[in-house]
């Protein structure tokens, strides 16, 4: 009986992934994804799997960084790349260097996906947009300097607006590193004097073209930018994340021109109709001042000022006749009622009495004498009679 050679486990391993890497080429494998996970590092590790079969699979970091659409779990795709054998553990995965959205373009999701986000985080809220300025000192503008869309909006906007005054931060607009590179530029805006509105944007193109309006990068800054932007990318059709997160969108970039300036002539004409409303109104208001001047001015104390005064006086002199002859009546009243009681008084009147024969006697201390237990022989008395007082002594009392 031959001997089997006796081999490591590094050896079984080693042979194991010459086999499998060298037997099966490249491959594009359809599958759904699962157990999607990214790791500090910035690698994908997730599952590939069909109805009845699965493997795991690697999205190196390098590869990962020029996704455009973020894997998740349950999205169906296109993955492109060999199978490996990782011989520390012994386990055979699949390494992808090229991975598509099936059913839908690799832009398209990635759209779809950054626009959902980007929404769940409110900025695209209508709330959280700012009003753009009537008449904005200064105008940034973040584009390429070169582009057709560039000398559109500097066109309009001093056609429209000659004394506004532009400033450009150049940028390129499309290819590799043109997202950050207009992220940076808007940031910048906020550190530029007297910058009132932004408009950063580009002319027409296919989705790729525009993509980098669609970044996430540029989006965040839109957002950030402490200043109104204006967004103009591509035409009336294309609708960028850039257009949704802006201030305002413009549908073309000579639109945006429109936006951020009045039309010189319009406003010309809107300051003389302006003029003309607050002349009107004022003619009104002084004609309605000197109707009630006129009124005021016709009444009788501006217009006979002494007839008022005549008035016054005939009331007045009235007023005292009518007080005098109260009085008078009033004191005729008084008189009547004093010389009626003087005759009450002059009836009861004790002198009265005396003049009819009777007479008055009081002892010395004035005390009524009305008997003649009240005397005695040699008392002084005093008899009062009508026209006087008698005085005598009692002689004698009976």
């Amino acid at each position: 009986m031959t001997e089997m050679p006796t081999i490591s486990v590094t050896e079984l391993v080693t042979a194991f992934k010459e086999i499998i890497e060298t037997a099966l080429p490249p491959v594009c494998v359809e599958a759904e994804i699962s157990n999607c996970k990214r790791s500090a590092a910035g690698h994908y590790y997730l599952t590939l799997k069909d109805d009845n079969s699965e493997i795991g699979a690697v999205i190196w970091k390098a590869t990962a960084a020029r996704l455009k659409f973020r894997p998740k779990d349950g999205l169906r795709v296109l993955a492109t790349g060999a199978l490996q054998v990782y011989v520390a553990r012994g386990s055979c995965q699949f390494i992808i260097n090229r991975l598509q959205p099936e059913g839908v373009g690799e832009l398209e999701l990635a759209l779809r996906q950054l626009k959902q986000k980007l929404q769940e985080e409110g900025l695209f809220a209508p709330e959280r947009k700012r009003a753009l300025p009537r008449i904005p000192r200064r105008i940034a503008l973040v584009t390429s300097p070169t582009s057709a869309a560039v000398h559109d909006m500097i066109q309009v906007i001093t056609r429209r607006w000659p004394a506004a005054n532009l400033i450009i931060l150049p940028v390129p607009v499309q290819g590799d590193g043109a997202a950050p590179r207009i992220a940076r530029a808007i940031a910048s805006v906020g550190h530029v004097p007297d910058v009132d509105v932004v408009i950063t944007g580009r002319g027409g193109g296919s989705l790729e073209d525009l993509w980098a309006f669609n970044e996430e990068i540029v989006a965040r800054a839109i957002a950030a930018c402490p200043i109104p932007v204006v967004s103009a990318v591509g035409h009336e059709v294309d609708v960028s994340i850039a257009d949704l997160v802006a201030d305002r969108r413009a549908l073309t970039p000579s639109e945006a021109g429109e936006l951020v300036v009045p039309s010189a002539k319009d406003f010309r004409t809107e300051l003389r109709q302006s003029a003309a409303r607050v002349h009107q109104i004022m003619i009104g208001r002084v004609e309605r001042l000197q109707q009630q001047l006129d009124a005021i001015a016709s009444r009788t104390v501006f217009q006979r000022p002494m007839t008022m005064l005549d008035e016054r006086r005939q009331r007045c002199d009235d007023v005292a006749g009518r007080a005098d002859r109260a009085i008078r009546l009033h004191s005729e009243r008084i008189r009547q009622r004093l010389t009626a009681t003087t005759a009450s008084l002059d009836a009861l009147s004790p002198l009265n009495v005396l003049a009819r024969g009777y007479s008055l006697t009081t002892n010395a201390d004035g005390t009524l004498v009305n008997s003649v237990c009240k005397v005695e022989d040699g008392t002084p008395i005093h008899v009062r009679v009508s026209d006087g007082v008698i005085t005598a002594t009692v002689d004698g009392a009976h």
